[in-house]
């Protein structure tokens, strides 16, 4: 099965070093390019690509609007320069299965494309701690989705709390002592009863829901 991969960077240069490094791979192809939110838009809209690689600052429509928008239709990954960007957390929010450094290697780059277009999310678990150190410094939230959070047994929580940590499946089994597979099958738990689509939305619920301040 062949992936197929849109370009949303506003500069020329760095579509075309992307470009040439999808299209070095078996297996990848470029469903098309767009210089700015308002053009990855309608691509995605024209081609139905299975990922977009998305910068966040574009003319026009920027690329956190440029997600909200077509995050139903397509996984998104944010491409940043710097790892805190001061938009990442809002790019996630906004529907983004993950982010990736445009300084990144290039066998980085196809390994972000092959984790999201299988269905799951792409944010290294010291990334996911910084961003939890952002999230405390920002205002405290009201308590959103309770009665979804209320639906979790006392483990599922605990897993929740543990992916808000920005620990992996295999950390969390062994601060838990149990298999991994048994941490898999909660986290799929927890994302099936809050609703969720990847353990990075999991980790902005539990921000949303003051959860993170506790732990």
């Amino acid at each position: 099965m062949t992936i197929r991969v849109g370009l949303a960077d506003d500069q020329a240069l760095v579509r075309a070093g992307f470009r040439m490094i999808v299209e070095s791979q078996p297996g990848m192809e470029i469903a098309g390019e767009a210089a700015d939110g308002h053009e990855a838009i309608e691509l995605v809209q024209r081609e139905r690509p299975d990922v977009m690689l998305m910068d966040i600052r574009m003319p026009r429509v920027d690329g956190i609007e440029a997600t909200r928008q077509i995050a139903g239709a397509t996984r998104v990954v944010i491409l940043t320069t710097y790892e805190l960007d001061e938009y990442v957390f809002d790019a996630l929010a906004a529907g983004a299965s993950g982010f990736l450094l445009k300084a990144a290697p290039p066998e980085q780059l196809i390994h972000a494309i092959e984790v999201v277009a299988g269905g799951n999310a792409l944010l290294d678990p010291s990334v996911t701690r910084r961003l939890i150190a952002e999230f405390a410094k920002r205002p405290q939230p009201a308590l959103k989705r309770p009665k979804e959070l209320a639906s979790l047994t006392d483990r599922e929580r605990e897993v929740l709390l543990e992916i808000a940590r920005g620990f992996t499946n295999a950390e969390i089994a062994g601060r838990l002592f149990v298999s991994e597979t048994t941490v898999k099958t909660h986290v799929a738990h927890v994302l099936d009863k809050l609703g969720l689509r990847d353990r990075v939305q999991a980790v902005i619920v539990a921000y949303e829901a003051g959860l993170v301040g506790s732990v």
